[in-house]
């Protein structure tokens, strides 16, 4: 029980890290941004990378070791579908992140570095899929969806 609980506890937490992550990062971004607001946004990718790393250690272990049988997430489509926008949240996240550590350095008075527009567009994507994925959690959680 104990593992249960400390394994859900890590797993929401690390929800949370990713949330709070996105959305900072969504108020954040502006169509051009000094070194130092860039560098910002890198720590910030830093903390929603280890947030999805947790989430995904935590989710694992409550798939295969904690949780519910193995059988109930394996069954579940809306699994597989939550598993699925989650991925799809990792791959978004690919290229603004190597925007922000290709242009974290140098001075950071120097001028303004323009924002590609696509990384805006993914952070509002990621947003919208942050938002349907505790839908299907709870849906998930209530045995909607097994085959």
């Amino acid at each position: 029980m104990f593992e249960l609980i400390v394994t859900r506890y890590a797993h929401f937490l690390a929800v949370f890290m990713i949330v709070g992550a996105i959305f900072s990062e969504q108020f954040l971004i502006s169509k051009t941004m000094t070194r130092r607001e860039i560098k910002r946004m890198a720590k910030i990718d830093a903390i929603y990378g280890i947030g999805a790393v947790l989430v995904l250690i935590a989710g694992f272990a409550l798939w295969f070791w904690t949780g519910k049988a193995a059988t109930f997430y394996s069954r579940n489509w809306i699994f597989h579908t939550k598993l699925t926008l989650f991925i799809i949240l990792g791959l978004l996240s690919i290229y603004p992140t190597i925007f922000f550590l290709k242009n974290r350095k140098g001075n950071d008075l120097e001028t303004m570095i323009p924002v590609p527009k696509i990384i805006i567009l993914f952070l509002r994507i990621e947003i919208l899929l942050l938002i349907v994925m505790p839908l299907l959690a709870t849906m998930m959680s209530l045995g909607i969806g097994m085959f």
